[in-house]
């Protein structure tokens, strides 16, 4: 079993960096990067970075799946001021975040899918200062599919019969909170990104590697809200989150709903593994390894937690 991390970005993943030679000509956003998140090569990729480029963002960076690197070799030559990183190993998006982020130098960055950057696509630096002094963690936008249909994005954590789950709201007000930013679109503080330690790669299932990620951020104090200034359109189909319970909920159960905070800080009781065994599709002795190394990591972090995920839920009405 690989051991809980506790440091942003230890899982050192091989990955080539092409291009980012010269700087941006004409910077109108200087404290901002913009990280563009490829799933397939597409043929309007040429178009998305030149209109991207016009934006004005300090950096651009495209992160790329490890099947893209001849095409990206050579759409580097044409745009040396941006920066493409492409994944020599099969990952999860999630993690391409944590290369990007450690790449980006800017106190801020606005993560995007590539399929995002249609002709409505609209980012200034009046929505940066906008966004920065909301002084939160992230900031999500409204997500528009690519048939015009309104996609959920605020997400609250519940329970029912004692079981964690995640219900959609289908009104958004300008600010209202929500659990997590979907397809990881969103305005971040990159500092708090890192020090909240980044995507945990000993979660391979893409959805609760970032449910747990952003379920950590709301437990150890941050917020994440939706925007309704800032709305982005899929130029195609959106993708479903796959949200089967298997492995990785374990490791997200652990890690999130299992702590109970005391105090001024959390931890989890050895008692405690019996209610989390009976949950568990793993054998006794696997069972006990890691909730022996929930509790390490749980003691490693536990002045991080401001609340546990009961009394979040609890108290979600009035975050």
């Amino acid at each position: 079993m690989n051991i809980i991390p506790s440091i942003f970005n230890e899982h050192k993943i091989s990955y080539t960096v092409f291009g980012g030679t010269e700087d941006a000509p004409k910077i109108t956003i200087p404290n901002v990067t913009c990280v563009v998140l490829s799933r397939n090569g597409r043929q309007y990729r040429q178009v998305v970075i030149e209109k991207l480029l016009g934006k004005g963002f300090a950096k651009i960076i495209s992160v790329n799946q490890k099947s893209e690197q001849l095409a990206i070799e050579q759409l580097a030559h044409h745009f040396p001021t941006v920066e493409f990183i492409v994944a020599l190993e099969d990952v999860p998006q999630g993690e391409l975040l944590n290369i990007a982020f450690s790449e980006a130098k800017t106190e801020y960055v606005l993560v995007i899918q590539e399929e995002m950057c249609g002709e409505n696509f609209i980012f200034n630096s009046s929505l940066a200062e906008k966004f920065i002094a909301m002084n939160q963690f992230c900031v999500a936008p409204r997500l528009v599919s690519d048939s015009g249909h309104r996609i959920p994005v605020v997400f609250r954590p519940d329970a029912n019969r004692g079981k964690f789950k995640v219900d959609e709201e289908t009104s958004v007000l300008d600010n209202q909170a929500t659990l997590y930013c979907y397809d990881y679109a969103g305005f971040y503080n990159r500092e708090t990104f890192c020090l909240l330690g980044g995507f945990d790669y000993t979660i391979t299932s893409e959805y609760w590697q970032k449910l747990d990620f952003f379920m950590r951020a709301w437990l150890w104090g941050e917020t994440i809200s939706v925007s309704n200034v800032l709305e982005l359109s899929y130029s195609e189909s959106v993708p479903e989150e796959d949200r089967t319970v298997e492995l990785s909920y374990l490791r997200f159960y652990l890690k999130n709903i299992l702590p109970s905070f005391v105090s001024d800080h959390a931890k989890i009781s050895r008692s405690s593994f019996f209610r989390f065994k009976i949950g568990s599709t793993c054998g006794f002795v696997e069972s006990w390894v890691q909730f022996k190394d929930a509790i390490r990591w749980t003691a490693d972090n536990q002045y991080r937690f401001k609340t546990d995920a009961v009394t979040l839920i609890e108290n979600w009405s009035k975050v």
